[in-house]
């Protein structure tokens, strides 16, 4: 439940238009919710100001059903993420206006439009054409939490000339989130040439000595910027997430 629905519900009782009774009854579950597979954490929206968001990776579909089901009823949008297409298809048969990323793996649920909540643009860029799964789970999750989001791919250091041509979209960004795989070097490029705080998100792409993106998760956390901050392997949600709160500020 976020602030608006609590003061829709509040405004109500006090012009007489609810009773009490439902009100409470409303209310009931505000803090969270009891499902049995699930503890659902209705309260989130009002603490942290975005609900609670679906993690699909090891749910049956009919308990991410059940727990969309009660979410739903609370707040303006549903997401989730690291679906797959099975589950995913039988989600969006399940509900109305529902949009599946297959390229992300995430589902989007808005019953309204989404109110702009950032006060700058968040750009998102991946090193390679690999890495844009991780960079698209990132820029979904950015723009599904109220944020002007603009995302550039395959400018990796292989051919850095390519990100040169971006300059001027470099220096509008609020917050920045730099997706690498391989060696990792990007985002060090990338928070030499600005002034604003780069999430970098290692991913999982590269060949034997990458070590599942350790190598490129090292090379962020030793980066020589100091603007740059890391998230985990492949966790563009984290960095979009974290890019979205960065830009409310």
């Amino acid at each position: 439940m976020d602030m608006q629905l609590l003061k829709q519900i509040l405004n109500s009782v006090a012009a007489n238009e609810t009773s009490v009774e439902n009100a409470a009854e409303s209310l009931a579950h505000i803090s969270f919710e009891d499902i049995e597979y699930a503890h659902i954490d209705h309260h989130r929206s009002l603490r942290k100001g975005f609900p609670e968001v679906i993690f699909g990776q090891g749910k049956t579909a009919e308990q991410i059903i059940g727990i969309i089901e009660k979410i739903e009823r609370q707040e303006n949008v549903v997401l989730v993420t690291r679906i797959d297409p099975e589950k995913a298809g039988k989600v969006v048969s399940r509900f109305a206006g529902v949009e599946y990323h297959k390229d992300a793996n995430m589902i989007v649920l808005k019953k309204n439009e989404i109110p702009k909540q950032g006060k700058g643009m968040i750009l998102v860029l991946s090193a390679g054409t690999s890495d844009i799964p991780v960079a698209k789970e990132a820029y979904i999750t950015a723009n599904a939490m109220g944020n002007h989001v603009e995302s550039v791919f395959d400018v990796g250091v292989a051919g850095i000339h390519r990100l040169f041509n971006y300059k001027k979209l470099l220096d509008s960004a609020s917050v920045l989130v730099v997706v690498a795989g391989m060696e990792g070097a990007l985002p060090s490029v990338v928070a030499g040439m600005v002034s604003r705080p780069i999430i970098a998100v290692p991913t999982s792409i590269g060949y034997g000595a990458s070590f599942g993106g350790l190598t490129a998760l090292f090379a962020m956390l030793n980066s020589c910027s100091s603007n740059v901050a890391v998230v985990n392997i492949d966790n563009g949600f984290g960095a979009g997430y974290m890019a979205s709160i960065i830009n409310r500020v």
